[in-house]
C-alpha cells in the first residue's frame, strides 16, 4: 500500500469531497480548476492509501461506494468548518477579495444585472465574480454557486432569500404591428390579434387579466399565435419585428420601452400569475458567509432599490 505524507492527504480528501458534490470527474475538475487526469489520479492514490474502493466509475459518473459515502459524510462539516473559519480570518481586514459564483436568469442577466456587475467590479478590483446565465433553475450546493438570482414566487426552504426588486408582467408590441392590426382595448380583442408568449404545455395559453381599477374584476382570455418559447428575450425580439402582442416581464422589454421599439398593450390592465412579481437574491444557508459574498449582495440590492 503506498503512503502518503499526512499534510497530502488533506488534498486528496477534499478533492473526494468535491467529486461526491459534482457527481463526475469532469465537473470536479473544473470547479477545482485542475485537469481531470490530475483528479483522478488524486482519487487513485488516495483508494490506495485507504485499502478501499471509494468510487464506483462508469463511461457516464461516478457513484461513491458505501465506504466513500461514509468518509465524505464524515468530511463535510469539518471542511465546512475550515473553510468558514478561513474566510472569517481572511475577510476580516485588508481590501475585498476572493471569488463570487452567480447563476441568473437570461435575458435579466444581460440586460440588468451585468451593469451593476461591472460596476461593482470597478470598486473592487480584487473580487472576481463568475456569472453563469441561464433559465435553469440550477442546484447552488451541488454546482458550486454562491448566489442564485431566482424570478420565482416558489423558494427553496433550506436557502436565504432576500428581495431584489419587484417586476411585473408587461402587454407589449411593436408600433408597426399597432399601425398594421390597431390596439385592442379591452383583454377580449385579443381574441383577434397574434399572440406571443410562453409555451405551458400542448394546450393553448390563457392569460389572466385584472383591472387596475378593481384588482378584483378579472378576465381569461385565450390566445393563440404564430410563435411561443420558454425565452423572454426570443419573444421580445419577435415583437420587435412585428410579429405580434408580446406578454414579457418589465425587465425584458424595459429598453425596448424607454427607446420606443415596442409599446404598452393594455395599460389599465395587469397580467395576473403570468410571471413571478418579485426577482430574489438566494444563497445556501451557512453560518460563515464569505465577505465578498455579503459585499456583493449589499451592493446589488442598493443598486436595484435606486431603480425602483
Amino acid at each position: 500500500m503506498k503512503e502518503l505524507k499526512t499534510e497530502a492527504l488533506w488534498m486528496h480528501l477534499h478533492w473526494l469531497t468535491v467529486l461526491a458534490e459534482q457527481g463526475s470527474f469532469t465537473r470536479a475538475a473544473e470547479r477545482l480548476e485542475v485537469s481531470k487526469a490530475a483528479m483522478s489520479q488524486k482519487i487513485k492514490q488516495l483508494e490506495e492509501m485507504a485499502g478501499v474502493a471509494l468510487v464506483q466509475r462508469t463511461t457516464r459518473s461516478v457513484r461513491l461506494t458505501s465506504a466513500g459515502e461514509k468518509l465524505v459524510d464524515d468530511l463535510r462539516e469539518p471542511f465546512s468548518q475550515i473553510a468558514q473559519s478561513f474566510y472569517s480570518v481572511r475577510d476580516s481586514s485588508g481590501p475585498l477579495r476572493g471569488l463570487v459564483r452567480v447563476t441568473a436568469p437570461v435575458a435579466f442577466a444581460r440586460q440588468q444585472l451585468v451593469p451593476h456587475i461591472s460596476s461593482f467590479l470597478r470598486q473592487h478590483p480584487q473580487v472576481r465574480v463568475q456569472l453563469e446565465v441561464s433559465d435553469r433553475l440550477v442546484s447552488l450546493a451541488s454546482e458550486g454557486f454562491d448566489l442564485a438570482i431566482r424570478h420565482s414566487n416558489s423558494l427553496p426552504e433550506t436557502h436565504v432569500a432576500l428581495p431584489l426588486c419587484d417586476t411585473r408582467a408587461l402587454l407589449v408590441a411593436s408600433p408597426g404591428y399597432i399601425a398594421a392590426h390597431g390596439k385592442p382595448q379591452t383583454p377580449q380583442q385579443l381574441h383577434q390579434h397574434q399572440c406571443l408568449y410562453y409555451p405551458r404545455g400542448v394546450e393553448l395559453p390563457r392569460w389572466i387579466f385584472a383591472h387596475s381599477a378593481s384588482a378584483s374584476e378579472q378576465v381569461t382570455v385565450s390566445v393563440s399565435g404564430p410563435f411561443a418559447t420558454n425565452n423572454s428575450e426570443s419573444i421580445r425580439d419577435a415583437a420587435l419585428d412585428g410579429l405580434g402582442i408580446a406578454m414579457l416581464p418589465d425587465f425584458s422589454a424595459q429598453a425596448a420601452l424607454d427607446n420606443g421599439t415596442l409599446q404598452v398593450i393594455l395599460p389599465q390592465w395587469q397580467a395576473v400569475g403570468a410571471f413571478a412579481d418579485k426577482l430574489w437574491i438566494v444563497r445556501p444557508y451557512t453560518a460563515q458567509v464569505p465577505r465578498a459574498v455579503t459585499e456583493f449582495t449589499h451592493w446589488l440590492r442598493a443598486a436595484f432599490r435606486q431603480n425602483q
